[in-house]
């Protein structure tokens, strides 16, 4: 297993992993990888390893919105419809 960045780094990083997120965010792994796959959150992955990267400031400020938007009591489809994303997209 590789070591973990600091947070000084992650936070001067430009794109960051699914569990660098949890640790920005304190947002639980499997919530995090739920909305990946349910296409809210965008991110790149590289050909040569299956890692995922994620847009830090875009991600993060995406997360704080969906936090937002289901304590004001939105159901996963209406966040995702909110957000502008179809079924087809996912």
């Amino acid at each position: 297993m590789s070591r973990q960045r600091s947070m000084e780094a992650i936070l001067a990083s430009e794109l960051v992993t699914i569990g660098e997120l949890v640790r920005i965010t304190n947002t639980r792994y499997s919530t995090l990888k739920y909305y990946t796959e349910e296409g809210m959150l965008p991110f790149e992955q590289a050909e040569e390893n299956l890692t995922r990267r994620y847009k830090r400031v875009k991600t993060v400020e995406r997360i704080h919105y969906i936090k937002e938007l289901k304590t004001r009591g939105l159901s996963i489809p209406q966040i995702k419809e909110t957000l502008g994303i179809n079924k087809a997209e996912k």
